[in-house]
């Protein structure tokens, strides 16, 4: 949970929804959505504190159960701040193949509502049901359908905020969650913002609350009521125009449908800095192997690929090279990367973090591949697309890299030579 939601108590508000009229835009959240997908797999699970992340000294919280934030935990903590805040906690690794499956599904959900969805992240977007009103009905009706179709055909939970803006629309699904529906009427967007803390307007970051609170400035209501001109003189002409026009709920951006990835990527910070040049190797190969089923599961393809290399010392390095050939598959991906690798002049030297990401994206089947004269069909297309399927019906790592099982396995066996069981 960010700085701004634990500033909004959780649950929908008491009391009839509000009337929607003109409230065309609707904002969609996934109620932690990382540990509600993986609570589909381990259902026994379900009311114990869960945090999604890295496990090592170095791990991060991606996301926590509604009952581990009771504990103070949120995304984006250091993990081990969160084992002392909550030492009972269950952590698991994240699983984005999986994540992004999910992803896929509700957003096929939201298409299927509106054309005019505009993804945020994986697991919320913005959408115009100004067009869907005649078909579906009234807004703050669309907003139980999608909550009651989440549900039905993904098996996880969402918030839906309802308002005349994009800004109040988000406002409101973090308002009423978990798994509530809140609508703001289009008169009540001042009712509706003014008692709010000043952090709640985008734009305002620990830095500037600082100064907006040295000028006695703590709620919405306080910024509103504040000569323009103070505020453009105190954080800026433009971040002063724009609070005080937010904060007034002017907010003039419409929902933009389908803005396009412009990359795809993977990364992962070690538990400790690594140098040997083969344990580098098959992290690239994991690494590949999750971006190649991201790129196919969104339908895209991509020419050039990059790498990500961060020494101990924070120190970072990237490379890239185009492909003659877009490709969405992990195997033209791993060969680049480790290509990449070979030529950053940082072999053998011990690294803190890699990554790989596809650049260039555009859309599967809008760049035909040529087979040159006498070429043959490799059937790597075939093989990872069986991999998918895979990874779908089992779940994500189901079909893996014999070197990836491989490595598992040694690290395994010398674990249990130790007499370590904390795996």
């Amino acid at each position: 949970m960010s700085r701004k939601q634990q500033l909004h108590r959780p649950g929908p508000p008491p009391g009839p929804p509000g009337d929607d009229t003109g409230c065309t835009v609707l904002h969609v959240d996934m109620d932690a959505f990382f540990v509600s997908v993986e609570l589909l797999e381990r259902p026994e699970l379900r009311g114990r504190p869960v945090v999604v992340g890295g496990a090592g000294p170095r791990g991060v919280v991606a996301a926590a159960s509604y009952e581990a934030r009771t504990f103070g935990v949120h995304s984006a903590m250091p993990m081990s701040r969160a084992r002392r805040l909550c030492p009972q906690a269950v952590v698991l690794p994240p699983r984005h193949d999986k994540y992004a499956v999910v992803s896929a599904g509700v957003m096929e959900i939201f298409r299927s509502i509106t054309p005019l969805v505009e993804p945020l992240a994986l697991d919320e977007a913005f959408l115009d049901v100004a067009g869907a009103l005649r078909r579906l009905g009234r807004p703050a009706e669309i907003g139980r359908m999608i909550r009651e179709q989440v549900s039905a055909q993904q098996g996880i939970t969402c918030s839906v905020g309802v308002a005349s803006t994009k800004f109040v629309a988000k406002l409101a699904s973090t308002r009423c969650k978990p798994d509530g529906l809140l609508v703001v009427p289009a008169d009540g967007v001042v009712d509706f913002l003014h008692p709010l803390p000043v952090a709640a307007l985008w734009g305002v970051g620990e830095r500037t609350e600082e100064i907006l609170r040295r000028l006695g400035l703590r709620t919405v209501g306080d910024l509103a009521r504040t000569p323009v001109d103070t505020l453009r003189r105190e954080v800026g002409e433009a971040v002063g125009e724009h609070l005080h026009a937010l904060a007034w709920g002017r907010d003039p951006r419409s929902v933009t449908a389908t803005v396009p990835d412009k990359s795809i990527g993977a990364e992962e910070t070690f538990d400790h800095d690594i140098a040997d040049p083969e344990a580098i190797r098959r992290e690239l190969l994991r690494l590949s192997d999750r971006v190649g089923a991201r790129l196919r599961t969104a339908g895209l393809v991509g020419r050039t690929i990059a790498v990500k290399l961060r020494r101990g010392d924070f120190s970072t390095i990237t490379r890239a090279r185009t492909l003659p050939d877009p490709t969405d598959l992990a195997r033209d991906v791993y060969a680049t990367a480790c290509a990449l690798y070979e030529v950053s002049g940082l072999e053998g030297v011990p690294l803190r973090l890699v990554g790989v990401r596809v650049e260039n994206l555009m859309p599967t089947g809008t760049t035909p591949r040529q087979l040159a004269l006498g070429e043959p069909e490799t059937g790597w297309r075939q093989a990872e697309a069986a991999m998918d399927l895979a990874a779908r019906k089992f779940g994500a790592g189901a079909v893996r890299p014999a070197a990836l099982v491989r490595a598992e396995r040694e690290r395994d066996t010398r674990h249990a030579r130790e007499g370590r069981d904390d795996l």
